[in-house]
This record gives structure tokens, sequence and C-alpha cells, in this order.
């Protein structure tokens, strides 16, 4: 019944627009035809691969130059796309200062910004993601352009979970005047293999437009027994009812096999520095060699390991489905009233069996918005932006992660090393989800009523969340120089959780809670002059702790936790951009200090305080383009508690082979919360630099590079074991035979580095695994268009 309910409401804020189209407009005014004239102006030197040439819609208002948004902001649009060669969100921080990321155990799903996950929207709306990044990759099949904007969502946006930033992604609009196309096969290293298909045509010329682009992924890995393959298909709709509004309509479906990543376990310096790793598999207590917590290794020597040999199980199942639906009509309701109206729906499915007895399973995850827009020019000098949302979630999901054990392994073994069958007395603190999968409870029991739970938890949940906001931005042009923007946006919460699979004979545990969110935002711009504004802001955004797929868990005493609403997130941001009109340079920079919470494992939050400095700078002009980015972050724990999936790496071992390794034989894993203080976060570098460049040699021939170098960071807490130095360079070369078709050649890491980076976001697995990056590889891409 909820479900039909759903649909229909789903149907009818998908229909909202449609009550709009008997207004009778004004013909649009002459400004924006001016700024169309200027725009093309440019585009004869331009090869669309500057970022000042492109506008961003959606976070601050529409239509917007880079130079009046008073953040730091990098918008990517498709030709910078295809010519950095973006096929991941981790592939952002090639042009984008302060976006460097963890391997999210290999598929990413939600971008680093400011050395904290940030959050993904998808037009205007938060996609559903990653539980703390590890969740569904992403398929780029659908998106036109990457706006990467730094801080917390603006209020337009609205209460989210994550504050280091977000990348809002622009779907592909249809063509209603044109038709054309484009394939794209691609070929490389490791048996990697890519199609897409994307056209484009006027149903009804100049009135109703459709587009349709599928991409089909059949990729192989350097790394054992791993691989992804992926099907996207994606259709969008354009209607324009009149002169004066627009309606855009798309749909994508996808569906990917992919592998859970965790790279190479026991990550001491020698691993980092020399590829050494330790041998010998953990024991536990009563003999065991199955890994378990406490369990400690005794040397049996030292090898040089090849990279490729990595966390993974060939038995492994990790398969996701998801579609998405977005409505976005937009309609001038006279001469100084504009309305926009968006609408989302997804739909997620994910299972993930591992044989280290981690276990995911989202048995529906149902997510639907609406967020409506009303913007009112009272004058030339002064416009105020009205927006009223509601958000739903209901996600059914079953977790299990409480008996995995990474640093007992010894990875150069058999695969036997690596599984964990779960014990019975393993088995009694979980629940049998089907046979032989066993998962925890959504909530806590004490069946033999000693006074403690018996059994152990997860994500396990059956939840269902409202959330209704109003928001309210005011935007001002005090003189020619001076524009101050205000916003404040208010969020009802009403959540509700319940124990999907409660233990036999126990009455299932649930809990509701109502809670009210505030978020707040003052930015001013001034011009200098014609090539120079400078900009301050600063936001206060009240956020949510989620568990996988958005959805909200019960703690051990089977409340939902008011800390889940409690993290507050504070942003003080200048800077100064130089976007010359007479020129192809484009400069920012940026300083900031920026509190935030940080989720953990364990559902509560962390403080982390960053300062920090970051730069770009853009110049394209044919026949060069050159981009270069710079970042330095100070990112420290607030005076706030940290934990870590074992202390330190060393704890894995005994100290019979001093030689090898001086370990402390305390075992591990060793779960440790560390005490509050100010130390330097792990696994974020202090500075990063990254270079970017095309030179076209005559009017066929094109060569390009791309580079990234960061600092030593530490990869743990106590900063025991620290990734060094390092340095990626790629380079590109591109021949078109025709106006229609281009064949290009990318070499990656053409140097053939060694290079790591963390697993996971935040630490948690700092001590006990590291990502070994791709070495050298290459890919052949063949476009045509038609």
């Amino acid at each position: 019944m909820k479900h039909a309910q759903l649909a229909i409401t789903l149907a009818i804020v998908l229909n909202t627009p449609l009550l709009a189209f008997a207004a009778e407009e004004p013909k649009a005014t002459t400004k924006s035809a001016i700024e169309h004239i200027e725009v093309a102006g440019q585009v004869l030197k331009s090869q669309g691969l500057s970022v000042k040439d492109a506008t961003v819609d959606g976070p601050f208002g529409d239509n917007l130059a880079l130079q009046d948004i008073a953040r730091s902001v990098t918008p990517i649009s498709s030709e910078l796309i295809e010519q950095l060669n973006i096929t991941t969100l981790q592939d952002v921080l090639a042009v984008s200062p302060n976006t460097y990321s963890a391997s999210g155990f290999g598929a990413p799903s939600l971008p680093t910004i400011r050395g904290q996950l940030g959050e993904l929207f998808q037009d205007g709306t938060r996609r559903q993601a990653g539980n703390n990044g590890f969740g569904v990759p992403l398929s780029f099949n659908s998106i036109e352009q990457i706006d990467v904007v730094k801080g917390a969502p603006p209020v337009l946006f609205g209460s989210s979970q994550r504050n280091g930033g977000f990348v809002n992604l622009h779907s592909k609009t249809a063509s209603t005047d044109e038709s054309k196309g484009k394939v794209k096969l691609s070929a490389g290293r490791w048996d990697q293999y890519s199609a897409q298909v994307d056209y484009t045509a006027p149903i009804i010329q100049d009135k109703v437009g459709l587009r349709v682009s599928y991409e089909h992924l059949d990729e192989g890995s350097y790394y054992d027994y791993s691989g992804t393959k992926s099907d996207s298909l994606f259709a969008a709709v354009r209607i324009l009812p009149d002169d004066k509004s627009s309606w855009d309509i798309n749909f994508e479906l996808y569906q990917v096999e992919f592998t859970d990543n965790a790279g190479i376990n026991r990550p001491t310096q020698a691993l980092i520095d020399d590829g050494l790793y330790i041998t010998g598999q953990g024991v536990q207590a009563d003999g065991s060699t199955v890994p378990a917590a406490g369990s400690i290794v005794s040397p049996t020597g030292q090898v040089k390991i090849d990279r490729s040999t990595v966390l993974t199980d060939p038995d492994n199942k990790n398969e996701a489905t998801t579609y998405l639906i977005h409505s976005i009509y937009k309609r001038e309701l006279s001469a100084n009233a504009s309305l926009k109206n968006i609408t989302y729906f997804q739909h997620l499915q994910r299972e993930e069996i591992a044989q280290n007895s981690f276990v995911e399973i989202i048995d529906g995850a149902d997510t639907a918005q609406n967020r409506t827009e009303l913007t009112y020019r009272w004058n030339s000098d002064q416009q105020t932006i009205f927006a009223f949302d509601v958000r739903y979630n209901k996600v059914l999901g079953y977790s299990q992660f409480t008996t995995e054990a990474d640093l007992p392994i010894d990875l150069t073994g058999p695969l036997s090393n690596r599984r964990i069958p779960l014990t019975d007395a393993q088995k009694a603190r979980l629940v049998e989800l089907s046979p032989g999968v066993f998962v925890s409870p959504g909530g806590q029991y004490d069946l033999d009523n000693d006074g403690s739970g018996d059994f152990n938890l997860s994500d396990t949940t059956d939840s269902r969340s409202w959330q209704t906001g109003l928001a309210i931005q005011q935007d001002s042009d005090w003189s020619d120089k001076l524009h101050t923007s205000v916003g404040y946006r208010i969020d009802f919460y009403d959540v509700e959780a319940n124990d999907p699979i409660a233990p036999q004979g126990q009455v299932a545990a649930s809990d509701s809670i109502n809670e009210i969110l505030h978020s707040g935002q003052v930015s001013f711009n001034y011009k200098i002059n014609a090539d120079y504004t400078t900009y301050g802001a600063a936001s206060y955004n009240e956020a949510t702790s989620n568990s996988m797929a958005g959805g909200t868990s019960l703690g051990s005493d089977n409340t939902i936790s008011a800390q889940n609403f409690a993290t507050e997130n504070t942003l003080v941001e200048f800077g100064l951009k130089y976007a010359p009109t007479d020129s192809d340079w484009y400069a920012d920079g940026a300083v900031f200090s920026q509190r935030r919470s940080l989720r953990n494992r364990d559902g509560s939050n962390t403080g982390i305080r960053t300062t920090g400095f970051e730069s770009q700078v853009f110049y394209d002009a044919y026949p060069y383009w050159l981009s270069a980015g710079y970042s330095y972050i100070d990112a420290r724990y607030d005076n706030s508690a940290s934990s870590q999936d074992s202390a330190q790496v060393i704890d894995a071992f005994d100290n019979s082979r001093p030689d090898i390794i001086a370990g402390t034989g305390v075992g591990a894993p060793n779960f440790t919360a560390f005490a509050p203080s100010n130390r330097q976060v792990q696994g974020i570098p202090e500075q990063s630099f990254s270079f970017n460049g095309n030179y076209s040699i005559n009017s066929k021939w094109q060569m390009g590079f791309s580079g990234l170098y960061t600092k030593s960071y530490p990869l743990d807490f106590l900063a025991t074991v620290k990734i060094r130095d390092q340095y990626t360079l790629n380079v590109n070369t591109s021949y078109v035979f025709t106006p229609s078709t281009k064949l290009r050649l990318d070499v990656n890491n053409v140097t053939n580095q060694k290079n790591w980076r963390p697993v996971f976001e935040g630490g948690y697995f700092g001590a006990t695994l590291a990502f070994p990056e791709l070495p050298i590889n290459a890919k052949l891409t063949l476009t045509h268009n038609f």
C-alpha cells in the first residue's frame, strides 16, 4: 500500500509543471540575448577547455558565470571531461585542487573534497551513494558537465550528510533543432573494453527532442580476481511548450558487477618504500589460522610482493542495479518571476556476499524528492529565491562486517588464508538471512538476561525518513561592484527505523525520532575592476549521519541516536578570481577554514578542522590549452576522538623475527579508540599539485599531458607509516582522420611509478590496508560523430 502511495505521489509531482503551462508571459528580456552574443564571440578562439567559459546552474542560482559565484568552484565541461579522460570521481583531482581521495575499495562512489567525503548531486538533487564512500560505481554515460564545489551544500540544496564539498552532475539533454550522434569504442590494457552510442534528434522541430545513450563496459583488471561489467541505458526528452518554458525529463538504468578491492594488507614502511611483504598466517589463541580479531603473526619471511596480489576472492559476489528519473521544469511566470520544479526518483538494489564474511545486501532503497524554486526580481538590484523541498527515503538492507579480519591474512599463501568461515559461536551472534548467509540483526537483544546484548550489530535496517525543507535566498546588487547573497533553510526530519530480521522469538526493535536542522549562508562579491573579483563566504550547516543507501540504523540501545543529527559544520572562505574578458587566461585562489564532522564506522561523529589554500589557473586559446592547480591543507582532529581497525601495523606481529619487524604481539585487528587530540588527520596529503596541457600540432594532430604530485603524508593515526612524495605523469595524443572520426591514445603512469593511496576514507584502515595504484597502462579510443 505504501509503495502505491509513493508511486501516486511521484506521478503527481512529475506532473506539477503542467499546471503552469497556461500562464501568459512577456517576451524574454534583451539581457539574455546580449549575454548569448558575448559568449559566442569568444568561442572562435576557445576550445571549450577553460572553466571561464562555463556557466553554473543549480547550487546558487541559474546561469551564473564562475567569477560571480562566491565559492571555490571548478566546472568541468563535456570537452574537458573528454580531454582529461575522466571516467571515475577520482579523476576530477586532475583538474580540481583539494580533491585527493582514497580508493574507496577500488570503486569510489563519492567525491573527496578538502580532506573529507563530499556529497554527490545530479541535476540539483542528492543521489543515493555509498556508505562512507563504499558503494556502487558511478556511470558517466548520462553526464554532460561536472561542477566541483568546495564546502557544504548551499541552502537551496538543503541539509545532507557529507560536507567537505560536493559534485553536481549535469545530465545530458536532448536537442530540439538538430540530429546528431556519436559512437565511441575503446580498448585498453588488461582486456578493458567499452562501447558507447549516443544519439539525439528532434521529434517535433523546435518543440520536442529525444536523446538516447547506451554504454557497455567489459573490463578486466590488473588486480587479481577483479573486473567490471556494466550496462547503462540513458534516455532524455526535452519539451519546449512555448518560448517561456522548458521541461527536461531523463531516465537511466544501470546494472553493474564489480570488485570490492581492499588492496594489500600489512602496510609496513618496507612495503610502501620497497614492496616488501611480511609472510606468515595469523594464529588465534586457540591455534586456529582462520583470520580473527586478536590473531598474532609469527613472521616466516619477507618477500617482494606482486602489486596485483590484493585482498580479493574469485568466489565473491558483488552486483547492483539502479534506475533514476529526473524531471526539471522551468517557466517564466512574468517579467519578474520564474519557476523551477525538480523531481528525482531512484531505486537501488545491491548484493555483496564475500568469502571474508562481509555481507551488504540492499533489498530495496527508494528515494524520491521534489523541490520547487520561485525566483522573484523585485527590481533590477534585488532578487529573492524561495524553495520548498520534500525528500523521502526508504531503505531495507542487511549488513555484516563484525567478523572481518585483514591483518592476520598472508596474501602470498593459498586462497583459504583469506576466507573466514563462521564458527557456531559467531553464528549465534548473528541471524541467518538465507541458507549460509548470516547478517547482523537490526537491533540488540539480551537473550540470557545477563544485562548485555548477545548480538553483533552493523548497518542492518528497515528505515524510512521524510525531510521537509523551506529555504530563502536574497541576492542583492548594491552597486555595479558589490553583490551580496544571504540564505537560510530549515529542515524537518521525521525518521523511523525497524529491525527487519529480529532473532526468533524476539519482538523486533524499533524507534522513531523528529528533529529540526538549520543552515545558513552569507557571501559577497566585489568587482575590483573588469578583470578581478574578490569574494567572501561563510556558512553554517547542520547535517545527518546515515548508513547504507542513506538509511538510519538503530544503536545498541535500540534507539535512533540524536547524534545522527548533530553534525555541525562551518565554513569561512575568502578568494580572488581573475577572469578578463579580453584575455584567454583564468585564475582563482581561495583561503578557507572549515570545521566539520566525520562519520565513524560505529555511527559516531568526529570533529575535524581544516585550514588551507587552493588555486587553479587555465589558459585556452588554439593551439594551446594549459591548466594547473595547487592545494595546501592542514587537516587536524578538532580536540576530538578517533578510531582505527588496529592501533598500528606492528601489533599484528610478535617479536620472533626482530631482523624483519619488532612486533608488539598485541594481536590484530584490535579496534582502538584514540583519545581526543589535535593530531594531523591521516590519509590526506598536505600539499598537492596538478597540471594539464594540450598542443595542436596542426588541425588534425594533438598531443597532451597531465600530472599529479602529492606531498608525503601519514597513512595511520600514529604516523608510524608514511606514503612518501609521489607523482603520476600521463600523456595522450589524438589524430583526426576526418571531420567526424578521431583516434586517441592515452598512456597513463608513463614513468611506471609504484604509487600508493589509502583504501578507505577517514583513516579507519590506515594501519591495516594500502592500495597499490596501477602501473603503466594504455588505452585506445575511437570516436565517430554522425
